[in-house]
């Protein structure tokens, strides 16, 4: 590929909307193009990455049986209607009719076309196990898409279905993908992805693993023991507390705390720390605006994923009126009376002597105890757990939180599918049942988007040999000197005959301008042939990431070439699994 020929330009400007580095880098070096809120066209390099990253996941679902399929983009409503979802999933599934004034919806996941797909094949058991995958187009109405290709609302993603007659049976698949998983991503030059315990969230199940790409830039919080090396998503993450008994029981009293409303101030006037509190969070359900209390220790923060899985439907935060019953920033649990659901976080459990609201304008209680003063309650876990907290695996306060990307996903979604769209097939006694499914997912434009967050410079990306654009970046400095240009042509020719990825530079453009392409494109391997190379019979071979910078004889160019290619492609396999 000549570069002057390459579709998109380069630019040293870095764009004013592009809050990350990756996001800036792809407009700058030509790899995307936006089109709308979420939505970007690919350039040829963006294309040819995620080409690339797509052969490294069919090579690998390919390894462990998987059958590539293909799903419609656009979907039946109905098809939505038999799992529930249609109604139940929120505005990120797009919805709308066709000429006919039939519901349909752009699909965002496909786990009921997999299931409409084989419905009636497997009927048997002698037709399982079996898994099917697809790479195709989807659409996700984000709220809020950002990052670039990080956050998008129209993705290229792999989505794989997994069905299975055992529970057993799919956790042994389930362990394949996962091992597939990791090669995956070692293979796309990211072998520091580490996997996470997650939340099902929408797609149901009772085991889910998110693969994460640590950095600082990433939206999600990722819980780590730095001690037994417990990991999971900070919506997954069971939250520990111990609260220790200190001095006496007191009284319950209620206090006069004027000009008081939030939880730091009545523990400023109150001389206490915030672990002696008790404070009241309210949500509203999105089904009715029946307002739910939380209770929750004061130094602590509800988990909203955790409140929406107990309740088993959406939330927003409350507003409160002055005829709902609730007093705004006196809220207690004590003689608290109303139609409300009251819910309390087990960070209060064995605690005493807390502060409260006293559900009167301008007053507050001291010396609550639950137990004692609000009767027989239950206590789930519904507060995010925090830096320095008690690890749910050791019981060591060992607790980090980090930021990660997702980059990947799998789930065990038992028959939550196959029930509700009453799948079944018959077992060697003759006796239908349910299917059990695996689902298994990786996004190509975040994992691209991913790669190049974390491995980049100040001049652009630094892309690993297996996704890169090209393998080689040949540079013509001088294109108007013959002889730099004759042996450059040469070398082009050349590597193309033995099947290297080449782009290559013969503009008449400065060095300066010239290289500065050559980062932005980030190609592994960059030659450099100029006039004063030339004389000495050489051409300089220099890696993205400036960890080799050789000159080489010109006759042996082709060959040193090669060398640096097997190592750089050496070097990635030994961080596969």
């Amino acid at each position: 590929m000549k570069l002057d020929k390459l579709v998109g330009d380069r630019f040293k400007e870095r764009p004013s909307d592009c809050a990350i580095d990756s996001h800036a880098l792809m407009v700058r070096g030509g790899y995307i193009k936006y089109v709308a809120n979420g939505i970007f066209s690919q350039y040829p390099p963006m294309k040819r990455i995620s080409q690339k990253i797509e052969r490294i996941i069919r090579e690998e679902m390919d390894s462990i049986d998987g059958q590539e399929v293909l799903f419609p983009v656009v979907l039946p409503g109905t098809l939505w209607d038999e799992s529930g979802r249609y109604q139940s999933v929120g505005s990120e599934l797009l919805r709308f009719s066709d000429r006919n004034g039939s519901p349909m919806v752009l699909g965002m996941t496909h786990e009921e076309a997999a299931v409409q797909l084989v419905r009636e094949y497997a009927n048997s058991y002698t037709k399982y196990p079996f898994m099917i995958y697809q790479i195709q187009t989807k659409f996700r109405d984000e709220a809020r898409p950002r990052g670039g290709l990080i956050r998008v609302r129209e993705f290229t993603m792999k989505d794989a279905y997994s069905f299975h007659t055992s529970q057993e049976d799919l956790e042994r698949y389930y362990d394949k993908c996962y091992k597939a998983y990791e090669r995956i991503f070692a293979r796309a030059g990211v072998p520091e992805v580490i996997s996470v315990q997650s939340d099902s969230g929408m797609m149901g199940g009772s085991i889910s693993h998110e693969f994460m790409l640590l950095t600082p830039v990433g939206e999600d919080s990722i819980v780590l023991c730095k001690e037994c090396g417990y990991r999971a998503n900070m919506e997954a993450a069971e939250n520990i507390v111990d609260n220790a008994k200190t001095g006496e029981l007191e009284e319950i009293k209620l206090v006069h705390t004027p000009n008081i409303h939030t939880i730091e101030d009545i523990c400023e006037f109150l001389h206490a720390p915030l672990e002696s509190s008790c404070k009241a969070v309210v949500y509203q359900k999105n089904s009715d605006d029946a307002y739910v209390v939380v209770f929750i220790r004061g130094d602590l923060d509800i988990n909203e994923t955790k409140l929406t899985n107990f309740l088993g439907e959406d939330i927003h935060p409350a507003v409160i009126t002055p005829e709902c019953g609730l007093n705004a920033g006196y809220i207690g649990p004590y003689k608290l009376e109303g139609d409300f659901t009251v819910l309390f976080d087990r960070s209060l459990e064995g605690a005493q002597n807390l502060s409260c609201g006293g559900n009167v304008e301008e007053y507050h209680y001291t010396g609550l105890n639950i137990e004692r003063d609000c009767g027989k309650v239950e206590y789930h876990d519904f507060a995010k757990i925090a830096e320095g907290g008690i690890c749910p695996v050791c019981g060591k306060k060992a607790i980090t939180i980090s930021r990660g990307i997702e980059v990947g996903n799998i789930f065990q979604l038992g028959t939550k599918y196959t029930k509700s769209m009453n799948m079944t097939y018959l077992d060697a006694d003759g006796k239908a049942a349910h299917p059990i499914m695996g689902c298994y997912g990786i996004g190509v434009g975040r994992l691209a988007a991913s790669v190049c967050e974390v491995h980049h410079d100040d001049y652009g990306p630094i892309w690993p040999i297996t996704i890169a654009p090209w393998e080689v970046h040949i540079c013509c400095v001088r294109s108007d000197d013959p002889e730099t240009h004759a042996f450059a042509d040469q070398l082009y020719d050349e590597l193309q005959k033995e099947r290297i990825e080449v782009i290559y530079d013969d503009r008449k453009a400065t060095a300066g301008v010239m290289f500065s392409d050559a980062d932005l494109l980030g190609v592994p391997v960059r030659v450099i042939v100029s006039p004063r190379n030339m004389k000495e019979g050489c051409c300089e071979i220099v890696t993205r990431d400036k960890k080799i910078s050789k000159k080489v004889p010109v006759g042996e160019a082709v060959e040193a070439v090669g060398a640096v290619l097997k190592e750089l492609y050496d070097e990635v396999q030994k961080g596969c699994k």
